[in-house]
């Protein structure tokens, strides 16, 4: 290039770049604010904008600095013009809400619902004079926004393309997040990156700014509609994509009706962040089913683990591990050490031959001639043990919806309180029957899925049956409003440290604090004390953080996967396990860093014990907290199992510290994290 051209780039460079940024300076410049809300304490400052094209917009602040910068509204549609331009602001309303509601299980008993809220409404000034609202619930620490179409003349049923909603985040930072439409749904291992590096991501995506301000960004009460991931589309600009849909809308509803809540968590600190996911409760209905105290929180163990090991197989033959006779010793040990339920995998038939994403030939009625299923929910009832049934799909739910109503009777006639079903297939594998009775391929988080899950859940609950979904649709939070939707699979579990390439990785469970588990329980099957998967290979963990993951990952239902003779020959920490609760009055995060580590203590429901538990990554940890959460006055035996001096992932995973000590709430706790290590403790109350 001659030195000319050079100079005439470089001028072209000067004048180009400068012009696009000036743009959208004179956007930003002749938006005006039409309306605006605090939350509570005036901690969050909501503003909602209109700019001279009549673009909708809204940003937010906290304590008086940018949080989110002026990101856009509106929609796409197949069948009609884009609700984006044009708009006249036409009215506003605004109220305030406080209340303290229960939970019939969860993290805490009691969750409060205190916001503000802020209806604002648009008009169409040409074409269809559409209306449009948004409405913005403002949380001391975090938003929720959701739009709402009501029934119009030139809108009675909208067949959206895509939102127009967008984030744009004011700080540089990093964020954690796995990537949106890749064949392995949302089991990915988290990327960790600079903001400007994310692709096409799932919620919940996690950012912490260069302030150290932390965000995560997610959705609340997804029904009807399809699931929302986030695609960044310049700079620190992200815009919502909605799941597709075989139909071509990727949702198609009649007016009126609202969107699911788009949520951004906002907080200071890790430990905040977590507690700030009580926002996705809250922007929930309540309780819908009434009384439900047939659902009961419990550990599990299962016939599981010994197929993702290779020793037993699903399906029928030599290896069938869901015989009638394996079944009934699995009965015995969880009545011998205090389990209420036992998970059978593979009793039904329709497991030989290829049914990986198929499923045609699954039956949900008929078990395999070596499985009597009456016989033993009869003998799991002598033993005060319970049956948890298990309907695996293969994705394919055209097969299931036509079974589905004579399988849980099934299940309700013979005393099986809960149920696992699973949606093995690769996304966009589902098999759906459409309205044309054809068989169309869906994605696992699109609207024909939602439905099909609560579908799935409301006639369990019409027959005191808790549901289990693996390859599940995102978790957004309607355990409140159908508490019998007990926990969801929904990334990687333990299952992968059996046959996983690669494994999780020591920092996967500090990760899933604060993405996946913001979202709500996760069915994670923590305890594997062998420490070994599939043909010997190693997990990468020590022995004290599997008894960790009972604390620090949260689910109702806690399952024992390991082998019964490996519990037998680990009876001392194989206590913990045995001990702990599943269900809590109270929960606080005590320290923690996403990814680095994380470090809870949760108070038993009904009960004065605490636990603690905490882990780490790939790095030796310290953490060092106070103990003021025991009652005052009150000593305690604390029971702590933590990582031997020696201790170490790589080279010594199974050094281990058993010992007790007597604390006060005026004690303080320090310990030692090994690599890839944990902690865990027990505090009873020594009367």
């Amino acid at each position: 290039m001659t030195l000319l051209r050079m100079l005439a780039a470089f001028v072209l460079c000067l004048v180009a770049v400068p012009a696009a940024a000036q743009d959208v300076a004179q956007a930003a410049a002749g938006s005006r604010a039409v309306a605006g809300v605090d939350s509570p304490s005036g901690t969050i400052h909501v503003d909602v904008t209109l700019n001279p094209e009549g673009r909708v917009g809204y940003k937010v602040s906290r304590l008086g600095k940018p949080v989110i910068t002026e990101s856009r509204l509106g929609f796409l549609f197949t069948d009609a013009p884009e609700m984006l331009r044009n708009f006249a602001f036409a009215g506003q309303s605004t109220r305030g809400f406080d209340e303290a509601w229960e939970q019939p299980w969860g993290e805490y008993r009691s969750v409060r619902n205190h916001y503000n809220e802020l209806t604002v409404r648009f008009d169409e000034k040409n074409w269809d004079k559409r209306r449009m609202t948004v409405v913005f619930r403002v949380y001391d620490d975090g938003v929720g926004f959701r739009y709402e179409l009501p029934q119009q003349t030139k809108l009675g049923h909208a067949n959206i393309a895509d939102e127009l909603t967008e984030f744009a985040i004011a700080e540089p930072g990093e964020a954690w997040w796995d990537p949106a439409f890749e064949w392995n749904r949302e089991e990915y291992v988290y990327n960790r990156t600079p903001i400007e590096q994310v692709g096409t991501a799932q919620t919940p995506l996690t950012v912490r700014t260069v302030s150290g301000l932390h965000l995560s960004f997610h959705e609340a009460a997804l029904v009807d509609y399809s699931g929302m991931n986030l695609r960044r589309v310049g700079g620190r600009t992200f815009k919502a994509v909605l799941t597709p849909s075989s139909n071509g809308p990727k949702v198609s509803r009649d007016t009126p009706f609202a969107t699911p809540w788009r949520v951004i968590m906002i907080a200071p600190d890790a430990p905040s962040l977590y507690r700030s996911a009580q926002i996705i409760l809250n922007l929930n209905e309540a309780n819908k089913l009434g009384d439900v105290s047939w659902v009961k929180p419990m550990k599990y163990v299962g016939i599981w683990w010994d197929m993702h090991l290779d020793r037993k197989t699903w399906n029928s033959g030599p290896k069938h591990g869901a015989t009638t006779e394996y079944t009934k010793r699995m009965i015995d040990f969880a009545a011998k050490n205090g389990f209420g339920g036992v998970l059978v995998e593979g009793w039904n038939k329709g497991w030989d031959g290829d049914w990986f994403g198929r499923g045609f030939e699954f039956s949900f009625t008929e078990p395999y001639p070596d499985f009597d299923i009456a016989e033993v929910t009869r003998y799991a009832r002598s033993k005060g043990v319970v049956l948890i049934g298990h309907h695996e799909t293969a994705g394919n739910i055209a097969n299931y919806e036509k079974q589905l109503g004579p399988a849980l009777d099934l299940y309700q006639r013979l005393g099986v309180p809960a149920v696992k079903t699973g949606y093995v297939a690769d996304a966009g594998g589902i098999q759906a029957e459409g309205a044309d009775g054809k068989i169309h391929f869906e994605w696992h988080e699109g609207q024909v899925m939602v439905n099909h899950h609560l579908k799935v859940v409301t006639e369990a609950a019409r027959r005191h049956i808790a549901v289990n979904p693996h390859e599940p649709v995102k978790d957004t939070g309607l355990r409140r409003t159908y508490p019998n939707w007990v926990s969801r699979e929904g990334q990687r579990g333990m299952e992968y440290n059996a046959w996983g390439e690669p494994k999780n990785p020591p920092e996967h469970e500090a990760n899933l604090v604060f993405t996946r588990l913001i979202s709500g329980p996760m069915d994670f099957t923590p305890g594997v004390l062998s420490l070994t998967g599939k043909n010997n290979t190693q997990i990468l963990s020590t022995l004290a953080k599997q008894l960790a993951l009972y604390v620090v990952i949260y689910s109702p239902i806690q399952m024992a996967p390991d082998l019964i003779e490996n519990y037998e020959a680990n009876p001392q920490t194989f206590k913990f396990i045995k001990d702990v609760a599943v269900d809590w009055d109270e929960t606080r995060m005590l320290a923690g860093e996403v990814g680095d580590m994380a470090v809870f203590a949760r108070k038993a429901r009904g009960s004065d014990q605490w636990f603690v538990g905490a882990v780490g990554d790939e790095q030796e940890r310290r953490f060092d907290v106070a103990l003021d959460f025991l009652k005052p006055g009150q000593r305690y035996r604390a029971e702590i199992y933590r990582d031997g001096d020696d201790a170490d992932y790589r080279t010594n995973p199974r050094s281990i510290v058993i010992e007790q000590k007597v604390v006060t709430a005026r004690a303080r706790l320090a310990m030692r994290i090994a690599p890839g290590g944990g902690a865990a403790v027990r505090f009873v109350p020594i009367r």
